[in-house]
């Protein structure tokens, strides 16, 4: 390559000199410029699971509705079903692996095909659904799993004129629950109220003029972000339905969106003019046009992004396809950086996503699929693992996770209050649980425990709990520095390269 630039530049410098052009040598450089970062993740691999620990002969529904058709939490499965006369979903004890009965009790209180299902985030034993009887219901999943089918929902919510074709619970509020349906109307809801029929919601936003295809909330639940049939993304305050920002950009069509964390980004996953499917990132500030975009390839099928904000990771799964690609996401400068994929023949027409704390840290595992395959009406759990050697608790790439603990209540939220989430330890026998406000204007974290600020100049510790929470607490502190203290060399690095060819540059003229 060295040797095709040297010949290029002595061959064909003279003639773009002579005829009064100058010769950019930097930049042919620089676009052949190997890009070095290090990464614990570079080696993340996928382990996909033996067939006695998949769910073999589920009856997995034949929708075309661009959905993931699943849903999981550390004690159940639950995924949409062909059914006729009416919509009904299966509930699965998380280990009830092996062939399934054909007969397995459901849930089927519906009228119509079920189109989304959510797991509460703060109860594993209630999750919502909702079907083109343009209904939301919240069922609650007896302790022993499905014995019977159930069909009388706990709350039933009637505000939508069509079909609902989405359902999101709000991240850190207890009770809270937003609805999207073909009538292009997004309704939020409150659930601890004494009737079991809901009429009205909180609010009801117009703010998109078609069908919403994917709802994502920022991590303390200020802000919504969802993209439209339209190829639009907006950003609305979810409390009062204020329009905050929306795209205009001709050259990617969105079609699902995603909030990255605290890194004040946007993540959108979509078509380019000329129909190949993209990624693009957003700043959440600025959506006039996006900070970095990459097409991926011609096929056809939607993208599913998936986003971890403890590691930093994104992954990138297409429908029809048997490939997830996975990238880690940085705050500057190219943002992107690709990992590798993992490979399979097995299509996936929807995907699960196991939250943080049902993860079998004991393997490194960082991420858990459960990847729906129609061809074989299989689930295939789909392990991402970290490759070490030491079988002990790895502090590093296990930080604080999202627990499931809501903290505040409905009415504290309709009343105007923001809080982060309450974080947990992912280390076996912990029982540790923070508070976490995050600071969006200096991206800070502060740790609150019991209701009381902890600093690092607080008082000794006076007991053996107080002792181990600070630990854990400097811990966490060690590994961010650190993980800042990386991306600060390489970006050293960059603009030492990019310095050093400007100068090589200067000096051939």
């Amino acid at each position: 390559m060295h040797t095709i630039i040297a010949y290029f530049t002595l061959t064909w410098r003279p003639l773009y000199l002579r005829h009064g052009h100058s010769f950019p040598v930097h930049s042919f450089k620089m676009s052949w410029r190997p890009q070095y970062r290090s990464s614990k993740y570079r080696h993340v691999f996928g382990k996909p699971a033996t067939k006695e620990n998949c769910y073999d002969g589920v009856p997995i529904t034949r929708s075309v509705h661009d959905n993931h058709l699943c849903t999981v939490n550390p004690r159940f499965i639950a995924v949409i079903t062909e059914c006729a006369g009416g919509g009904a979903f299966l509930v699965l004890s998380i280990n009830h692996t092996g062939k399934v009965d054909p007969h397995h009790p459901r849930v089927s209180g519906h009228r119509g095909n079920v189109l989304d299902i959510k797991w509460n985030p703060f109860n594993d034993f209630c999750i919502a659904s909702c079907s083109e009887d343009t209904t939301v219901k919240i069922w609650d999943i007896p302790e022993h799993g499905v014995l019977k089918n159930i069909t009388v929902p706990r709350k039933e919510l009637q505000g939508h004129s069509r079909r609902v074709g989405l359902i999101e619970w709000h991240p850190t509020a207890n009770n809270i629950i937003f609805s999207t349906g073909y009538d292009y109307q997004v309704m939020v809801w409150k659930l601890d109220v004494p009737e079991q029929v809901i009429k009205n919601p909180l609010r009801s936003i117009s703010v998109h003029s078609d069908v919403v295809l994917s709802m994502s909330f920022n991590t303390d639940g200020s802000r919504l972000a969802t993209s439209c049939k339209d190829k639009k993304i907006r950003v609305f305050d979810p409390r009062t339905g204020t329009l905050l920002q929306e795209t205009n950009c001709k050259s990617h069509k969105a079609n699902k969106v995603l909030f990255l964390g605290n890194l004040k980004m946007l993540l959108s996953t979509g078509n380019s003019r000329w129909n190949h499917r993209q990624i693009a990132l957003w700043d959440q500030e600025d959506l006039s046009q996006p900070s970095y975009s990459e097409d991926l390839d011609g096929s056809s099928g939607v993208l599913f992004p998936f986003y971890d904000p403890d590691t930093h990771m994104l992954y990138i799964a297409g429908k029809g396809d048997g490939n997830i690609r996975y990238y880690e996401i940085s705050p500057e400068k190219p943002y992107v950086h690709y990992l590798t994929e993992y490979r399979s023949f097995l299509p996936q027409k929807g995907m699960g996503v196991m939250p943080k704390r049902g993860l079998d840290v004991c393997s490194c595992e960082i991420f858990r699929f459960y990847k729906l395959v129609t061809i074989k009406s299989l689930i295939e759990p789909l392990s991402m693992i970290v490759p070490r050697r030491s079988e002990s608790y790895q502090e590093d790439i296990y930080p604080m996770t999202a627990g499931n603990k809501p903290s505040m209540t409905a009415d504290e939220w309709i009343g105007g209050l923001d809080k982060g989430p309450v974080m947990m330890s992912l280390r076996p026998g912990s029982k540790l649980d923070s508070y976490v406000e995050l600071d969006e204007k200096s991206s800070s974290t502060t740790y609150v425990s019991n209701g009381q600020l902890d600093s690092m100049h607080c008082s000794p510790p006076k007991t053996e709990n107080e002792l181990r929470q600070m630990f854990y607490k400097q811990q966490e502190e060690i590994r961010r520095l650190k993980e800042q203290l990386n991306q600060k060399d390489v970006r050293i690095k960059q603009l030492e390269l990019e310095i050093k060819n400007v100068r090589n540059s200067q000096a051939n003229l």
